[in-house]
């Protein structure tokens, strides 16, 4: 691996973690100018292909995920770590489906869900995208049965 900093080839690995079961991350010493710096590998795995509303073909992309779950959770308390590891959820209940098409509207249930257990106000913001609230009574009917499904405990 070349450094960063001063484009040695040759480096140290001083600790590995897994992230989750699509990747590892990795902190490295170059062993010429001892800079620190951190990489991420990830396992290459088949294609899957998304399947939109008007039946186009789109390669799948985590990133589309995880943008949509970041403007939901905009200024709410949740970490990067915690993004980073609602979206490798995603991914890896993607991926266990087996399939090589899998249609959008799967993959926002996907996200919706982890939305509701992670939450509530950003899951109604990407459910008010998501399902297309036309009118203030869609609203309000998500946030009921959201209140209704809400097991005891802190609702958030």
């Amino acid at each position: 691996m070349e450094c960063p900093y001063c484009h040695y080839i040759e480096t140290k690995v001083t600790d590995s973690r897994d992230t989750g079961t699509l990747s590892i991350r990795r902190r490295r010493e170059c062993l010429k100018c001892n800079k620190r710096f951190t990489t991420y590998e990830y396992i290459e795995l088949t294609p899957i292909y998304v399947k939109k509303k008007d039946s186009r073909l789109e390669k799948f992309d985590r990133n589309k995920i995880k943008n949509g779950i970041m403007k939901a959770l905009e200024k709410r308390p949740i970490d990067h770590d915690k993004i980073e590891e609602i979206v490798n959820s995603i991914e890896e209940k993607i991926r266990r489906t087996g399939k090589e098409e899998i249609e959008s509207k799967l993959i926002g249930e996907f996200v919706m869900e982890k939305l509701k257990e992670t939450d509530h106000v950003a899951y109604i913001r990407f459910a008010s995208v998501y399902r297309s609230f036309t009118d203030i009574s869609s609203f309000q009917e998500e946030v009921k049965n959201l209140i209704e499904h809400t097991t005891g405990g802190v609702k958030k």
